[in-house]
């Protein structure tokens, strides 16, 4: 892609997870030193938190919004599309909900209690 679609571009920043694969190291073991070395100075790595990835957010929004907006429906152009999800976008920032995270250990172990050993007292 760095070449193709990026080309032109000086630097392109890549928003990853916190992985610990997505490094410069990686491109160094998956490609010649000369041309790794070509890659990792044109990325620019943006890592999300460890915790409460934004990142997160952003995939719950586009999957609202499929289901709100776009499922079930065929559209056959890009302009459309644009309209059709900005309307949805400003519906939804005009409402000004928040996300809230906090999930607790009883919360984790009751809603996900397959995964927890059974303790017999």
């Amino acid at each position: 892609m760095l070449q193709s679609r990026y080309a032109d571009c000086e630097k392109v920043t890549l928003v990853l997870d916190s992985l610990n694969t997505h490094t410069n190291g990686a491109l160094h073991e998956a490609f010649q030193p000369k041309r790794a070395r070509r890659l990792a100075e044109r990325i620019q790595f943006c890592y999300t938190p460890k915790h409460g990835s934004w990142l997160n957010i952003a995939e719950c929004e586009l999957s609202s919004m499929t289901r709100q907006s776009l499922r079930g429906r065929r559209i056959g152009d890009l302009e459309t599309t644009q309209t059709e999800t900005e309307a949805w976008s400003t519906s939804l920032n005009q409402s000004q909900r928040g996300v809230d995270w906090h999930l607790t250990v009883n919360d984790a172990r009751r809603n996900h209690k397959s995964v927890y050993p059974k303790t017999v007292l």
